[in-house]
């Protein structure tokens, strides 16, 4: 399987999708918009996000804007065998901007798209994906010394709690440490694990378990409540931490209290029948 690149505009009306292969969407002029499971973020001109694969996204153009999209296979030449270690940049999603030089790098696979060198080289979209890739993950991870250095996550959950039904950007919680999205995305995952995107979501999806098995809030509500774009994406979300819908939780949470309030109801029946039959014996 080989990678594609692409040149095109965003409709301006919002759609949403999600494939079986990894993205790089960067934005040439104008901006768009990007929602990724939860996070999301204006792409402005010489800015991009990271799609990874089977993650549902939302997106629109705003106004005249031009795309250049990298649909990278999991198996293609540039994500395997030398390349292999650059898969990691599709743990999750992120956002980020361009320096000087891919700026250069950028024009350059511009060139060569519009000339259509090698038209018939099915290889040469894997070579120019990967040496973008490789210049991304380079400038994406933070030198070792400052993933060291323990970041006070109080703060951040403050923030995350206050502003959960809000877009939440990982350049809002970076600027709350004091730090680079890159290195704060780096060392954030060194401590926790979790990407700051991933531990976004872990907090958005608990809220909204709370809300879904203690409230009768509607599903629609509830997924506005915790960031969520719409009940669908609240959906897709669920299913894939939880294996299986909020609705469907809902509906066990609800048989499992009626279960439970039958059985209190006949416990406290069969208490005051003993208590009455205790009352009369000699």
């Amino acid at each position: 399987m080989f990678s594609t690149i692409r040149q095109i505009p965003l409709e301006s009306a919002v759609k949403h999708h999600a494939h079986d292969f990894h993205q790089i969407v960067i934005t040439l002029c104008g901006s768009s918009e990007f929602e990724i499971e939860g996070l999301g973020g204006r792409v402005n001109a010489f800015s991009g996000c990271i799609v990874p694969a089977n993650h549902e996204h939302y997106y629109s153009g705003q106004g005249y804007n031009r795309q250049l999209i990298f649909d990278l296979p999991e198996l293609a030449p540039a994500l395997t065998g030398e390349h292999r270690e650059l898969i990691a940049l599709f743990d999750a999603p992120r956002f980020f901007a361009l320096d000087g030089s891919l700026r250069h790098y950028l024009a350059f696979v511009e060139s060569e798209l519009l000339q259509g060198r090698d038209g018939n080289d099915t290889h040469q979209p894997d070579r120019l994906a990967a040496t973008l890739l490789g210049a991304l993950k380079a400038r994406l991870t933070a030198p070792l010394a400052d993933s060291r250095r323990r970041l006070d996550l109080a703060p951040i959950d403050r923030f995350i709690a206050t502003h959960l039904a809000d877009e939440l950007r990982v350049a809002d919680l970076a600027r709350i440490a004091c730090l680079s999205e890159a290195h704060f995305s780096e060392r954030f995952r060194s401590q926790t694990g979790l990407s700051p995107w991933q531990y976004v979501r872990r907090k958005r999806l608990n809220a909204a378990r709370e809300l879904i098995t203690r409230s009768r809030m509607p599903l629609t509500d509830i997924a506005i409540q915790t960031g969520f774009a719409n009940q669908s994406a609240l959906s897709h979300a669920f299913r894939r931490s939880y294996g299986l819908s909020p609705r469907s939780l809902r509906q066990e949470d609800a048989t499992a209290l009626d279960v439970e309030g039958a059985a209190r109801t006949s416990r406290r029946a069969l208490g005051k029948r003993r208590s009455t039959g205790s009352a009369h014996d000699p």
